[in-house]
């Protein structure tokens, strides 16, 4: 049940409809992996923190840069030279002691990742890299765990979700293939500090749509944005029944 304490503090998430008693239980309830606390694991930790969601499971091996600070909202100048992981758990823990918090200091192989998807209800990459994408996407479509994935650079932004548990749901794989050998990062090509925080609230409230119940979820499709320009663009994206990563699966 929830407590008085924390019918207070989800009160206006609680009035929705969507959500109410049982939806914010549902939350109470639910444990989700954020792989990367960097620009967009920073609003997604903060706003899941904050609704609620029983248990955070945190994963980064890196540590605070002084360049981090123009997007990474999470982190602050006292944390410089810090593991991201214990900076994220100090800045959550005041926003919300009421959650659990599970710490991933360092970076995750295949046995790891497997085990540390395998033990949450949803999964978020907040990653900067094709390699990490890839190796999420392939343990989420293993242990049959819906994906949310996220990325920000220069001035462009994606979001979509991946569930494994519908068989229509394309993976990440579907819609990626293998990458690209010449992907940049934020550190090469630069990025704009609230566009990350766009990408990130987003994925926060997918998930949220996806532990409560409520909602239709991005599954299948691609949001596209156009910083620049303040535009969206919605992509159709279907699976690939010869994907080399979820062509096999049964949904």
């Amino acid at each position: 049940m929830l407590t008085d304490q924390e019918l207070l503090r989800y009160s206006r998430q609680i009035l929705l409809q969507h959500v109410d008693i049982d939806g914010q239980l549902r939350l109470k309830n639910a444990r989700a992996l954020i792989v990367g606390l960097g620009g967009l694991g920073a609003p997604v930790a903060m706003y899941l923190a904050a609704a609620g969601v029983g248990e955070l499971h945190l994963a980064d091996f890196d540590t605070v840069d002084l360049t981090n600070l123009q997007r990474q909202i999470i982190h602050d100048t006292d944390s410089v030279g810090q593991a991201k992981v214990d900076s994220a758990i100090h800045r959550l823990s005041a926003l919300n002691p009421e959650i659990k918090l599970v710490a991933h200091r360092i970076a995750l192989d295949a046995d790891t990742l497997a085990a540390a998807v395998a033990a949450v209800d949803v999964v978020l990459d907040c990653s900067d890299n094709f390699s990490t994408r890839e190796a999420v996407n392939a343990a989420c479509v293993a242990a049959c765990k819906p994906l949310i994935s996220g990325a920000a650079i220069r001035l462009e932004g994606q979001l979509s979700v991946f569930d494994p548990r519908r068989a229509d749901s394309p993976c990440y794989h579907c819609l990626y293939g293998h990458g690209s050998d010449t992907e940049l990062t934020c550190s090469e090509a630069g990025v704009v500090g609230p566009l990350v925080g766009l990408v990130g609230s987003l994925q926060a409230l997918e998930a949220l749509k996806l532990l409560a119940g409520f909602g239709e979820p991005l599954v299948g499709r691609l949001l596209l944005i156009d910083a620049l320009s303040t535009r969206f663009r919605e992509l159709r994206v279907k699976r690939d029944p010869g994907c080399s990563v979820c062509g096999t699966r049964h949904g």
